[in-house]
């Protein structure tokens, strides 16, 4: 491999991961990474990285940039450093709008080179608390464009496929249509659906009744707005487009209802169900517990045993489990489920002493 270095900007939920998964894997190169001192010192002593970076300027050293901040200062650090590459430096970014990096780039005299990135993954949860080595396992890992004149452009290429993850290269406009339909109009219909699910001088709580998969389908509505603030603001020319889209849909539907058009909304059940079988089933789906334990796990006999005898015995009910991730050879991420933020914590703990690496 031609890579000596890869700095990360960023060491959140995604940098983070991208980190942990790269020393889990067998590339053999040094990782740099920038973010607040006090979350460098917690990958350092946790060996995720192997060097701090004092200033953002300093990972020009590395051959391979990765820009993992939040969108707009992702945006503001990526106007700053671009001019500065040069020709053995790759940056690319995991945001997830990709035309307005393409617009900039375009209007920069870089000697570098750029490349869109977007893993399609992530959590409900964020911060590198949360990152996990096998994040990226049979992801989709979108790319915006190639860099073949970049001279280790192979070698990037392979370090995606390390992660776990399936590259798919889509144009950046494509890209920013695509995700406005299947991420982020879906979050914004979650927080709507939440929101709208109450009668207005009802002391009924509608949320007492809500089963499975209205849980399943409002999940992401406990995501943070000051994520999506900055998403919603540079891709809301697409976002609106597919609103348009689905207020249509949603105008069928509600005709047919009204005028017992019920062959026609069977129609569109069936052509729903046949759509939805087509999404790739590498992911699997699952009802949100309120409190989630997340166990890293070796793929090795009597582990999930260890787990459960050491819950057991400390009278501590596991609601629900589920495997988030799995490499074959070197483990699993489980998800554990309590009724009790008390259960979870004292979990953790219990797990802990236990040997498990853990997040909570």
């Amino acid at each position: 491999m031609k890579i000596n270095s890869i700095s990360i900007l960023g060491l959140g939920l995604i940098g983070g991961s991208i980190a942990k998964s790269l020393k889990a894997s067998d590339v053999n190169v040094k990782i740099l990474g920038y973010d607040k001192s006090d979350i460098l010192d917690l990958a350092k002593s946790q060996n995720v990285i192997d060097e701090k970076l004092n200033s953002i300027d300093e990972a020009i050293q590395s051959e391979i940039i990765f820009l993992c901040f939040p969108l707009d200062l992702s945006l503001k650090v990526f106007k700053e450093i671009s001019p500065k590459l040069n020709s053995n430096n790759l940056l690319t970014d995991v945001c997830g709008v990709k035309n307005i990096f393409h617009e900039e780039w375009n209007k920069i005299n870089s000697n570098g080179f750029f490349v869109g990135g977007h893993p399609m993954t992530g959590k409900e949860v964020s911060g590198f608390e949360n990152s996990d080595s096998l994040l990226f396992e049979n992801s989709i890992y979108i790319l915006t464009n190639e860099a073949k004149n970049f001279f280790a452009w192979n070698d990037f290429v392979e370090i995606i496929h390390k992660l776990g993850a399936r590259i798919n290269f889509l144009s950046p406009k494509v890209h920013d249509i695509v995700v406005a339909s299947v991420s982020h109009l879906p979050q914004l219909l979650a927080v709507t659906l939440i929101n709208s699910a109450s009668l207005q001088n009802s002391d009924i709580h509608f949320y007492d009744y809500a089963a499975g998969g209205f849980r399943d389908m409002t999940r992401i509505a406990s995501s943070n707005f000051d994520i999506w603030e900055s998403v919603i603001k540079l891709n809301k020319e697409k976002i609106l487009a597919a609103f348009d889209s689905f207020e249509i849909e949603l105008k069928h539907v509600k005709s047919f209802i009204e005028n017992g058009q019920l062959e026609k909304l069977a129609d569109k059940f069936e052509s729903a169900r046949k759509k939805r079988d087509e999404i790739p089933k590498n992911r699997k789906g699952m009802i949100s517990q309120l409190f989630d334990l997340f166990v890293f796990v070796k793929d090795q006999p009597g582990e999930i045993a260890k787990i459960s005898t050491a819950l057991y015995k400390n009278n501590i009910n596991i609601k629900d489990m589920e495997l988030l991730k799995i490499r074959e050879g070197t483990g699993g991420t489980f998800r554990l489920s309590f009724s009790k933020l008390e259960e979870a914590k004292l979990a953790r703990e219990i797990l802990l002493k236990e040997g498990f690496s853990t997040n909570l």
